[in-house]
């Protein structure tokens, strides 16, 4: 009995059974697993093919562009300078004597001839030094006259005759040196011009090689240009130019000089060209614009907005060939306001006005020509589709 009180008071021990669905969570992830990992690795095994993509969405339509027909034409090149015109001679009056100023016969702004007196100096001087020459001078040949004689009558020598002339050939230095010294004192003009300045007084004294006026030649002028290096073959003795002065005067010239020596400075030579001058319109110093015709070309006339850069940074044009984008380069051969002459492109073209800027070379467009009146529309049709 006491056995089967212990086993009463003892408490009931738990047991747990195994759910049969407790694990079925667990199959199902390994499942997902497996399946996700076949999955990513089909593609290794069995690539896909790609879809195939419709034809007007993988062909991108022509660009259109618009252009004019170009006939390249003859154009005179040109060479443009700025130059500067010079007087054809520019001298500096000297007084060759000293002496006080007592004749005065011209003023600045006169015109003068060769030898024309513009002043005299006091001659008193000189005029007593030319007296005291001529003395000297009939002293030594009556002397040699002398010696000759007596030498011719055998009294005389050889000696003595030497002595006489060589004092006659010294009296007579002296009377040209007088004579010259009298000529000095005449300031006169040495070639035709106008007198530029005149710093003379009447009672002034001036001294030997003192500047005292300046006279300048402006018949013909001389316009001096400098010309590049690589323009330098184009510019020829003889060749016609036309100067436009900043007075507003043209006038036609001759090239009557090309350097051979290029300056350090600037790598230019110096070039001249001769105007008429005959009226003395035109002042020396005054700047000018040259243009030399050096030659004839065919080019074609292109507007600026034109003009593209090419891959290599080179300025050229675009055509349109067969429906396909070219691009030449070009050299521009004459400017003008309105655009430039350019040679490069074939001798008939048709030229991209509207639109270069979105095409390349090689690539195909769609050509169109403006019609009359219509040009503005057509670009804004073509801005729209872009």
């Amino acid at each position: 009995m006491a056995d089967s009180s212990k086993v009463a008071d003892q408490p009931a021990r738990l047991t747990f059974k195994t759910d049969p669905g407790a694990s079925r969570s667990i199959w199902i992830a390994a499942a997902i697993l497996v399946a996700l990992l076949a999955w990513m690795g089909s593609g290794f095994i069995l690539p896909s093919q790609p879809e195939a993509v419709p034809q007007e969405a993988s062909e991108r339509p022509a660009v259109q562009v618009m252009v004019r027909d170009s006939m390249a034409e003859l154009v005179t090149l040109t060479f443009t300078a700025e130059g500067q015109a010079l007087p054809d001679r520019d001298t500096t009056l000297r007084a060759e004597a000293s002496g006080n100023v007592v004749e005065l016969l011209l003023r600045k702004g006169d015109t003068v001839e060769t030898g024309d007196m513009i002043a005299r100096l006091s001659a008193r001087r000189a005029e007593a030094e030319l007296a005291r020459a001529e003395e000297e001078l009939t002293r030594a040949r009556r002397d040699f006259d002398n010696a000759q004689e007596l030498l011719d009558r055998g009294v005389g020598t050889v000696d003595r005759l030497s002595q006489a002339r060589a004092a006659l050939a010294g009296a007579e230095a002296l009377l040209t040196a007088a004579e010259q010294a009298l000529d000095d004192l005449v300031i006169v003009a040495p070639f035709p011009g106008r007198i530029e300045t005149l710093t003379l007084d009447e009672g002034e004294f001036v001294s030997s090689g003192e500047q005292v006026g300046r006279i300048v030649d402006n018949h013909p002028l001389t316009v001096a240009i400098q010309v590049p290096q690589q323009a330098l073959n184009r510019i020829k003795n003889g060749q016609t130019a036309t100067v436009r002065f900043i007075t507003g005067q043209t006038r036609e010239g001759i090239v009557n000089f090309v350097g051979t020596a290029a300056s350090p400075a600037t790598r230019t030579f110096l070039a001249e060209i001769e105007v008429s001058n005959e009226d003395g319109a035109i002042p020396a110093g005054v700047s000018a614009e040259i243009e030399i015709p050096t030659g004839e070309a065919q080019a074609h006339f292109v507007e600026p907005s034109i003009v593209s850069l090419g891959p290599e940074g080179q300025l050229g044009v675009k055509t349109v060939e067969e429906g396909i984008v070219q691009f030449y380069p070009i050299e521009i051969v004459k400017a003008e306001l309105q655009g430039v002459w350019a040679r490069g492109l074939p001798e008939s073209a048709r030229i991209i006005t509207i639109g270069q800027g979105f095409v390349r070379q090689g690539e195909t467009v769609n050509a169109q020509s403006p019609r009359p009146g219509n040009t503005a529309a057509a670009k804004a049709e073509i801005e729209r589709f872009e």
